[in-house]
This record gives C-alpha cells, sequence and structure tokens, in this order.
C-alpha cells in the first residue's frame, strides 16, 4: 500500500470520525471529557491496586482505596454515558439507582466469593463466630491397675 493509498484511508477515517455524534459530544463537551479521564484514571488506579500480588477477592475485600477507586470510576462511567444519551442542555443525575446497582454487584460478588473459596469462608465464619477451639481431653482421675494374674476372688 502507497502513501497516496494510506493518506486516502486515513482522511477517510478522519471524515468518519467527525460525522460520528459520540466523537463530536467528547470533542464539545468538557464534562464529558472530564467524566472520561476521571473514570480512566480511577480504573487505572485500581488495577494497579489489584496486581500487587494480593489475591483479587482479598483485595477486593479488605482495600478501602481500591473500593473507592472503582466507585468513583463506576460513578464517572455512568455520568459520561448519561451525557452522551441526553442532550448537552438537559441533564439529571441519577445518583440513588447507580448506587443501588452498585451495592447489589458487590452484594453478589461477596456472596459468590464466600462461596468459591474456602479460605474467604473459614476467615468470615470466624469473624462472625469466632475462631474455632481446638479441644484437648486431659483426664484429672489416675487410670486403674490391672489386678494381679493370680488373685482373682478368693
Amino acid at each position: 500500500m502507497g502513501p497516496k493509498e494510506r493518506f486516502g484511508k486515513a482522511s477517510e477515517a478522519a471524515r468518519a470520525a467527525q460525522s460520528n455524534r459520540y466523537v463530536q459530544r467528547i470533542l464539545e463537551d468538557e464534562e464529558l471529557r472530564a467524566n472520561l479521564l476521571s473514570a480512566y484514571g480511577a480504573m487505572r488506579g485500581a488495577y494497579g491496586r489489584m496486581s500487587n500480588g494480593k489475591p483479587p477477592t482479598r483485595a477486593l475485600f479488605e482495600d478501602r482505596k481500591l473500593q473507592a477507586e472503582l466507585k468513583s470510576a463506576a460513578e464517572s462511567l455512568r455520568d459520561a454515558g448519561t451525557a452522551l444519551r441526553e442532550p448537552p442542555g438537559r441533564r439529571r443525575h441519577r445518583r440513588g439507582r447507580g448506587l443501588a446497582r452498585t451495592l447489589l454487584l458487590l452484594t453478589f460478588g461477596a456472596i459468590l466469593a464466600v462461596a468459591l473459596n474456602e479460605g474467604l469462608r473459614s476467615k468470615v465464619l470466624d469473624l462472625l463466630f469466632g475462631a474455632e477451639e481446638q479441644f484437648d481431653y486431659s483426664s484429672t482421675t489416675a487410670p486403674a491397675t490391672p489386678e494381679p494374674a493370680g488373685v482373682a476372688g478368693s
């Protein structure tokens, strides 16, 4: 493929991008770009926290910063999706429904993780009901000594 053909394909792609309404919205709407950049930054940070060597289920349940980053990314993506669907002048924020959906997904994920991971399940049970105690029986009485063989009831 020669340089003229490559230039023709590049200009054709640029014209297609210019006519795409979503690309136009991203170029024109500063708030939409800010939401997308915020979501990207939060997801990048969350990915870094998830790939630090801890098992992912442990990181999801114990790492508060990871949870905050995932929540921030979800909110930013939701706001960006809302901005793309609605005209620039009429934006409504529906935080209540998004929060309920996020809580539902987190609850479902927690139940699934506890059900599938035996180590996590035992840890949760230990937190709820206390650690299992090992029972060692030690007798306080001495064992009975057998009678000598030749002395049977006289």
